[in-house]
């Protein structure tokens, strides 16, 4: 997997050996708590290439296969720089095609399952990150374009939406005051979610074998408010 250094990488990581896999990691820092961890940039094609071949060597071969490597950003779109839209799109967009396609050609004789790790962001309009946004709409629609052409080598690629998750990329939210608590209040399950529900959600749907295609919001509901709610007060 990519990104499984921490938040919803590392929760995965041990998602997945709690299923009995041996997981190999392609992160730009270690990952402890892997069987295999290789530092790579996944906006380094042939880092990528020769790291996802290293990692099946590895741990002998490769069934499942989570993108969950990416980065935030926050600008208003007057000021937003090309290079940081740049910076944003070569990892979570470029970067996860690259993954995707490496993991696709190294499953492309027995099949297997590959999950993105994507956003509700890429459904929803938020200020100050267009670039962000953006990005994580074009992974949703990679892996629905992906699961068409993949399926009939027996892969399916389909991808878990996140919203506000108590991760590194969310901690710079802590200067915003109270927003932490509006988000609870208009999740309809009533908190911000963590890493380890992420992974659950990662990991159910790697198992499912008659599911390809689709993008699951596990968000706590937080993506259900709309603000024309008759009985919304706030």
């Amino acid at each position: 997997m990519t990104g499984g250094a921490s938040g919803i990488g590392a929760a995965c990581v041990a998602r997945l050996h709690d299923a009995g896999a041996r997981v190999a990691v392609l992160d730009i820092t270690d990952a402890p708590g892997a069987d295999f961890s290789a530092r790579v940039d996944v906006t380094d094609e042939a880092a990528v290439a020769t790291g996802i071949a290293e990692a099946v060597a590895r741990i002998g071969g490769l069934e499942v296969a989570v993108l969950s490597a990416g980065v935030g950003g926050s600008a208003p779109l007057l000021d937003l720089a090309t290079a940081e839209w740049d910076r944003v799109m070569n990892v979570n967009l470029r970067g996860a095609f690259v993954c995707l396609r490496e993991c696709a050609r190294a499953m492309q004789t027995g099949g297997g399952a590959i999950v993105a790790i994507t956003s509700i962001s890429g459904f929803l309009s938020d200020r100050t990150m267009a670039h962000y946004a953006a990005s994580k709409a074009g992974l949703a629609q990679l892996v629905r374009s992906a699961a068409r052409e993949l399926g009939a080598y027996g892969i399916r690629v389909n991808a878990v939406a996140p919203g506000t998750t108590d991760t590194p990329m969310f901690a710079p939210t802590a200067h915003l005051g109270g927003y932490r608590e509006r988000v609870a209040a208009r999740a309809a399950l009533g908190r911000v979610g963590t890493p380890d529900d992420i992974a659950h959600a990662v990991v159910a749907l790697a198992g499912l074998d008659w599911v390809t295609g689709q993008i699951v919001a596990a968000d706590g509901g937080v993506s259900l408010h709309s603000p024309i709610d008759p009985m919304e007060r706030d």
